[in-house]
């Protein structure tokens, strides 16, 4: 597939709005310390609640599903097919984990990701959400629930049949998931993740 500039520029937007931190936002606004420095180090929701409290969780929470939804809505509405709302995608997702303005120092990328798939093709993302949440209900664990999620989210795309460069990119995504947690696979192996 050829990328025009329009598509190029919309993946450069992409990243860029994903570049921004909601968590060092929210902090900073609500005058709480940098989560990057507290709880697990790790500027997302989950840390929030720990740092912030619920508030600064969940603003922290629907500020990153939207840096994944907006662009990629954007391009939707702008008529570009579905290979480039998937690199769009990527490109918000990428953002998350590397922020050009934070010092490339980003959160996992699980709500962000899955305001990607919801915004890119919907039924893949309720998917994901109803998977999250029903492992999240039965064990109480925010990370095994991303991990089953993004484990499955392969076999839901090859299911629903979507096209192969958007199956290379959900691949893409949940393989960078389960990269950035390692350390919460570590301690669920050994029992101790809370």
């Amino acid at each position: 597939m050829d990328l025009s500039t329009s598509h190029l520029l919309f993946i450069a937007a992409g990243y860029l709005f994903g570049s921004i931190s909601t968590a060092i936002v929210v902090a900073r606004v609500m005058g709480l310390p940098d989560p990057r420095t507290e709880g697990s180090g790790n500027p997302g929701a989950t840390n929030m609640l720990r740092v912030g409290g619920k508030r600064a969780a969940a603003i922290t929470l629907a500020g990153d599903a939207l840096k994944g939804v907006i662009p990629v809505l954007a391009a939707r509405l702008s008529g570009l097919p579905l290979e480039v709302l998937a690199l769009v995608g990527l490109a918000a997702f990428l953002g998350h984990l590397y922020p050009l303005f934070f010092g490339f120092r980003g959160g996992k990328g699980v709500a962000t990701a899955l305001g990607v798939f919801l915004a890119a093709w919907w039924p893949l993302g309720l998917a994901l959400v109803a998977t999250w949440l029903l492992v999240a209900k039965l064990f109480h664990i925010s990370s095994l629930a991303a991990l089953t999620a993004f484990a499955l989210a392969p076999l839901y795309t090859w299911l629903m049949e979507l096209p192969p460069l958007f199956v290379a990119v959900v691949v893409t995504v949940s393989a960078l998931l389960f990269w950035r947690h390692r350390e919460n696979i570590r301690r669920l192996l050994r029992g101790e993740e809370t």
